[in-house]
């Protein structure tokens, strides 16, 4: 999680100066010291909220509501909600690439993930991996949470993150495409997220993965 944030801190420096950035940790259901570490890896560029909600899609929700008081004075057409999850590494153009396809009219983003683990896999299963999930160009037909920016005024005229404990990326994606926004899914913009087998939800990116390895999980 410190290594996310890092990571952020990063790619928000890469921004031009006039764009304003404040990130929010929402730790769900904690029972570790993730709210503390949090605070500190952020300093003064963000805040940390608690709850006990047990759901992504909820707790994606309170953080997207704790951004949009922070930026009530902001135009929802010119505020941009970037999404990505605690076991992830964005890279330094993470923003850059989201906001270069808002520049160009679009409405959401949807980028890729690539794993941070293969050496604990199989040769086979990284490839089945990579012809799943990775392509050499053009778009793809993958949405991530941990991968994810949008529009404040797209967010709130589809209703935002429904309060699912799993699927809520799907959900708001399809919301999107059915209430006519631009959305686009281009294979630049690719995080590296956590190869784990061992998820907090049932069904989730990790059920998801062993499926494709044919391997056993556990959550």
């Amino acid at each position: 999680m410190v290594g996310c944030i890092g990571s952020i801190r990063r790619a928000c420096e890469t921004t031009p100066a006039a764009i304003r950035c404040w990130t929010v940790v929402v730790s769900d259901h904690s029972s570790d010291r993730t709210a503390e570490l949090a605070r500190g890896a952020l300093g003064s560029s963000g805040e940390v909220i608690e709850c006990d909600v047990r759901s992504a899609g909820a707790a994606r929700r309170a953080g997207c509501e704790v951004v949009l008081t922070h930026f009530r004075g902001v135009a929802h057409g010119r505020l941009w909600l970037a999404n990505t999850d605690a076991d992830t590494f964005v890279p330094a153009d993470w923003l850059s690439v989201q906001l270069a396809a808002a520049d160009q009219g679009a409405a959401a983003v949807a980028g890729i993930v690539k794993l941070d683990e293969y050496a604990v896999h199989e040769t086979e299963a990284r490839a089945a991996f990579q012809r799943t999930y990775l392509t050499e160009r053009g778009t793809h037909g993958h949405v991530h949470g941990a991968n994810f920016g949008l529009r404040a005024d797209a967010y709130l005229e589809t209703g935002g993150w429904s309060q699912l404990a799993l699927a809520e990326d799907h959900c708001l994606w399809r919301r999107l495409r059915q209430n006519g926004w631009r959305v686009v899914s281009p294979t630049n913009s690719v995080v590296t997220t956590s190869g784990r087998l061992t998820g907090r939800a049932a069904g989730g990116f990790a059920n998801t993965l062993s499926r494709l390895l044919d391997v056993p999980a556990s959550v």
